[in-house]
Parts: structure tokens; sequence; C-alpha cells
């Protein structure tokens, strides 16, 4: 693919399946380049052999489906070019979508009560006199914050203790009912700011608290809803979260997990069993600290609905992680959730009493689940299609293979080459496997190489289409990516490893699974190498920059480069610094690329966002300058706007530049007959 091939990105949200288990619905989304926005709609899948997908909506961008447990009407989220998305329902026989809120700020979630009658949402609520609360008062002139504590900041979000999430209850109005009619001529003077009345069903705030409401959802009886949240006393100072329960008819929220102050969880994601015996919750144990975050994987919980006994972990830390995806009702007693395991991520089915089995495995990302009605629905991504829904065969909750669906890649394939995909182990220097994947070009060789580095670093890179990999591919370049020691995936203690000792086998795992790679493939240029990476990768790739030479040039992205300043300008700062390199200054500094910057040799690209609060452009400004003061060929690329999540949810157009000023910098650097570039000059070699 090309940079502007992007808008056949098509991905696929979580299924949702009516009661009869006749068909799905799904949202598919898109980058558009006209709209410089995300748009999709809803499609409605049939789940026997007959019928094809056909699209349900028409709406700007469509986005999580739901259908109400009754079936009589399907929910979803919807948002015009430059609004806030907002709840639209419509009848599940089909008809014209009703809007049902007009939140300020938008809303972010919502669930149905068991009865249909009800929803539950979150909002965030700002506080009167910011975000426009005011009519004359923008931003500038807002009254100044005083901050007086760590948590006050979220990238993507800005600044939170001043519109916390809240939630909020709906009564569901019928979807026949007479529509609202806006007043016009003496009618609307006479009800002066009363003109609106009525035109949206009042929603009713259930929780008020100085800390943001999570993943509301309604008890199986339909009498509470259960949140995660941080209210209790030091939540300031460690990352525990628990469930509380509320009742609708007002009262405080009761804590239903670390009981008696033994603070060690941090839980999110409260789903009740379809039967009402239990609730389920996934956590991740933080050690007596509440922040030992460091490569914890989340497991799944389950305690009695009515609270008569603890909770109890279902799943082994140490082999299964369930950081994605959630949890999804199946039937009885069980629920589905999702694995991530060595590159991909398989779904499991779990009941209360720790029965497990696994479902879906293999080359694949289950991105979402939904069971009803005796079938299981999927969205997921592999190596051919960015997102598509698939029902898994051989009936009900039995393993198998998946039926697919749709095929939503189809323009991606046909329009683009897919780069195939080898997965490879290579020993690294103390002989630990490092297992990961190359992408090769097209043509004999030889190749020029990049090493990608993930984020992270508990993350992992996946066997699904990535269009960081194709874009290079494509390009002419071999692209060699691994999930070395601190990756997620592998274990605990695969993750752990790099505690306090960022940068050191780390370094060996990406650098021996290069040159495995490169002596399995004489048609790769071993003499021809780039580097890059975003986040934790950016970090990594300073890092190697400054201790191997091998490499032609280097692409350092929104980095974490400097731990000693990130401690006070990362929205994360606080706690993750000393978490991954210590508290022990000269510790610090041994792990810090930014005290390393003076042994850098290969000309770097230094790309950041400057609205990034996760690592805060500073962080890039200041590698930058100091790269220049060492005289290392250089340029600083800014994206205005954008935060952390550029490469993956910025803007199309500012996506598709990145792209281009990436293959531009390759093509200066290492060019190829796809991506040829004019070759460097004296001047460039002294950073001028």
């Amino acid at each position: 693919m090309k940079p502007c091939d992007l808008d056949l990105l098509t991905s696929v949200s979580a299924p949702t399946i009516h009661p009869d288990g006749t068909h799905a619905v799904v949202s598919a989304t898109r980058p558009d380049f006209a709209a410089d926005a995300y748009v999709g709609q809803l499609w409605s899948v049939p789940l026997g052999g007959g019928g094809t997908p056909r699209r349900l909506t028409r709406g700007f961008s469509d986005t999580q489906p739901q259908f109400s447990p009754d079936g009589d009407m399907l929910a979803f989220l919807r948002s015009a070019p430059g609004s806030k998305p907002q709840i639209f329902a419509v009848p599940a026989a089909g008809g014209e979508p009703v809007q049902l809120t007009d939140a300020k700020m938008g809303v972010t979630w919502f669930r149905f009560s068991p009865n249909s009658a009800q929803m539950v949402f979150t909002s965030r609520v700002p506080v009167h006199g910011r975000y426009g609360t005011v009519d004359g008062i923008a931003a500038g002139a807002e009254d100044p914050r005083l901050i007086s504590s760590f948590k006050y900041r979220a990238n993507g979000a800005g600044y939170t203790a001043d519109k916390r999430m809240q939630a909020f209850l709906l009564d569901v109005p019928a979807l026949d009912a007479e529509p609202w009619i806006e007043p016009a001529g003496r009618v609307k003077e006479s009800l002066g700011e009363n003109a609106a009345a009525g035109r949206f069903p009042a929603a009713r705030q259930l929780t008020n608290a100085d800390a943001d409401t999570s993943a509301p959802v309604f008890s199986a009886d339909g009498k509470r809803i259960l949140f995660t949240s941080s209210l209790h006393d030091t939540a300031d100072e460690d990352l525990v979260s628990d469930v509380y329960s509320l009742e609708l008819s007002g009262g405080e929220p009761e804590r239903l997990t670390n009981p008696g102050g033994a603070a060690s969880l941090g839980a999110t994601s409260p789903t009740p069993s379809d039967d009402g015996e239990w609730l389920f919750f996934l956590a991740s144990e933080l050690s007596a600290s509440g922040t030992d975050f460091v490569a914890r994987n989340t497991s799944l919980y389950v305690m009695p609905s009515d609270g008569s006994a603890p909770a109890r972990r279902l799943t082994e830390p140490e082999t299964i992680d369930l950081a994605e995806g959630g949890i999804v009702p199946a039937g009885g007693s069980a629920v589905l959730v999702f694995n991530r395991t060595r590159g991909s991520v398989e779904l499991l089915r779990v009941d209360a009493q720790g029965e497990q089995e696994v479902l879906v495995t293999g080359p694949r990302v289950i991105q979402g689940a939904a069971a009803a009605a005796g079938a299981v629905v999927v969205s997921y991504a592999d190596a051919r299609t960015m997102g598509d829904a698939a029902v898994l065969d051989a009936g009900g909750l039995d393993t198998g293979g998946l039926r697919t669906l749709t095929d939503f890649s189809v323009p991606l394939r046909s329009q683009t080459r897919l780069a195939p995909l080898a997965e490879q182990t290579h020993p690294s220097r103390d002989g630990y496997p490092v297992h990961g994947w190359v992408a090769l070009p097209e043509g004999p060789g030889p190749h020029p190489v990049l090493l990608n580095i993930h984020g992270g670093p508990f993350a992992q890179f996946d066997c699904a289409y990535f269009d960081e990999a194709q874009a290079y591919a494509a390009a002419g370049y071999a692209v060699v990516q691994c999930n070395p020691r601190g990756s997620a995936g592998y274990g605990q203690e695969h993750g752990r490893v790099i505690k306090e000792a960022m940068g050191t086998v780390d370094l060996d795992d990406v650098l021996s699974f290069l040159e495995g790679v490169l002596r399995d493939h004489p048609e790769l240029d071993s003499e021809r190498l780039g580097v890059m990476g975003g986040s934790y990768g950016g970090y990594l790739s300073a890092w190697t920059i400054a201790n191997d030479h091998r490499f032609t040039a280097a692409i350092v992205e929104r980095g974490f480069l400097d731990p000693l300043s990130f401690i006070g300008s990362a929205d994360i700062g606080w706690f993750f610094s000393a978490a991954y390199t210590g508290g022990d200054p000269a510790k610090v500094l041994a792990q810090s690329p930014m005290a390393r910057v003076g042994d850098v040799r290969a000309p770097t690209l230094v790309i950041h966002s400057e609205e990034d609060l996760r690592c805060p452009v500073e962080q890039a400004q200041r590698y930058y300058t100091a790269l220049k003061q060492h005289g290392v060929a250089t340029e600083l690329l800014l994206f205005p706007g954008e935060n952390h999540e550029l490469s993956r949810a910025g803007t199309p157009w500012h996506r598709r530049q990145r792209f281009e000023h990436i293959l531009r910098w390759w093509a200066r650097w290492l060019p190829t007959p796809g991506n040829p570039g004019e070759p460097a000059g004296p001047a460039d070699a002294v950073g001028l």
C-alpha cells in the first residue's frame, strides 16, 4: 500500500447479535480524506447460509451498535462532522433513527437495562465556566487552574479534573411517538429559553464523584448499576480501581473489590452473567504499593452477584493476558474473554467455576465478540484483512473454525499488494528465543532493511494486517519486527525482565532477531539498515543508535527519551519512569537515551505530536536540539492538533503526511527503486 491508500483500511467493531440469532450488526469505519475524518455506518450481517451483508444506516459516523435485550430496537452512537457522538436508536425492523441524547461533551459508552426500558451512559461533565459553558469565554480566557494532584490530565483528553466522566440514566422513549417539532414564530418567542424543551428525553445524572466513572452496566435485576472508578482515599497516589454498585434510587456507591482497603487490584469491565448469579470483572495485580504495573497480565475474576463471597481469580496471570476486548456474557454462568498470546489474540470461554475452553485460536487477532441464541460472532483481523466478522462454526460454543461473514478488505487486496509476512524465531545473545516477523518486498533484492520496534513496552506486534509494514514493504524495504523481552503475550516474566533494566536484553533481542533474519534471507542487504519506532519503540530506537552504529539512518517517533524530565511532564510520568527505570539517578541515566545522545552518529528524523501528553513534545524538542548540537543530520517533524495516537487514530491527512515524510526520509538515506531519492550531500553529514 501507499500513503494514499489509507482510506482503504476498513476496521470493524465488536458485533451485536439480535436475540433471535438470525443476524448480527457491526460498524465498518475507515479514514476518509475528503472529510479528513473517520466515517462509517452500520451493517446487517445474516448468520444463516443465505443473504449478504447490507448497509443499515447512512450516517457520517455510526459506531458501537447494540440490540436491546428484547430485540425491538438497535441503538448506536452517531456523530456528524465536527460534532460529538450521541445515542441514536432505530426500530429493529427498520425506520428512521431517533436521537436520544444531546450531551454537551458527547457520549462515550452506553448499555441497555435487562428489560430494555432504560439505558445507562457516560459523558464528561464540564465545570461551569470551562469548555464553552459560558458564552464569550474561550479557552484562553478561562480562569486559571489550581492543581494539587498527580492525576490531572490524560493523553487524548487533556485536563480531566474539570470534566469528569459521569454516569447517566435515560428512560428509553417509544420510537414511534410523535416527533418533536421545533417551535417557530410567536410560540418560539413565548417559550424563550424553554423553546427546545422536550426535544430529547431527560437524562438523570447518577454519579457526581471527583473521579471518572467507567463502563457502567445494569445489574441482572436492573435495580443497580455496576461501574469501575477510583474513589478510595489514596486514589491520587496509586493505580488501584474498584468495581462499585450504586442503587438507581440513590445513595452512596458500594465498593465491591479490594475489601478492607487491601488495595492491590486495578479492576475494569464489570459484567453480570446471563443467569444473574455471578459478577465477572477483569483486574491486574498491582502489589501492596498499588503502582507495580509493569508487565502485569490482566486476569478474569468472579464473585457472587449478591456479594456473599469475595472475588476469586479464574485465570492464571503468568500465562493468560486478558488485557484486550473486555468480557462478553455467553449464556448461563459463562463469559467470553480475549487472550493476548504470541502475536495473536484468541477467544476463550470461561465459566464461574473456572472451566476454560479455547474457542478460536491461530494466526489472527480476535477484536470483539457477541453471543446470543447459541451463536457466537466475532470481529477479527488477520494478515489479509483489517477487519471482518465471522461466526463460530460447529454449532454454539464449541471449538472449530470460523465462517467469515463479511469481506470489507476486498478494495485493499484488489488495489494493493499484500506483502507476505514470514513468522520467525531467532536466539538472542544469551540463547533466549525471540519471536517475530519479516515483511518482504517484491523482487530479488538486495533490499534495504527497516528494523521496526513497537511501543509499550508491554505490548506486542501481532500477525494481523499492519499498515506500517505494508507501506514500507511496498516502497521496497524488508520490514523486521519482533517482540523482545519487555513485550506482552509471552508471560509476565518475559515482560518484567526489563524493569529497571531498559535497553539491556531488549536491545540484545531486537538486534539478534535482525541478525537472524539477515542470515536466513540472503536477498536482504545487511549494509543498508534503518531502525525506527514510536513511544517505547522511539526509546529503543534512540538507544540502539547510541549503542550500535551499523544503521544508516533512524526515525525516533513520540519517544520516551529522557526519564528524568518525563516525570514532571507526562500524564503518566509520576509513576511510569520510576517503575521502568528505577529511582537511583545514576541507574536512570544509564538507561536514558538523552544521556547518550552524544554517541549517536546515524542521521535521525524525530517525529512528534504537539498535543502528546503521554510522551510530551519536550522529549522530542530537547532530543532534536541535542542531535543538532552534536552535528548529527536531523529533522524535527511536528504535527499540530495530534496526540500520542497519531499513527493509529490521527486525522487521515496527518496520517498520510506522516507516511509521506517517513518515506521521504528513507528515500534520502536508503533509496530503493520504488522509493528513489537524491543521494545525501556533504551538508547532510553535519546536519545543515
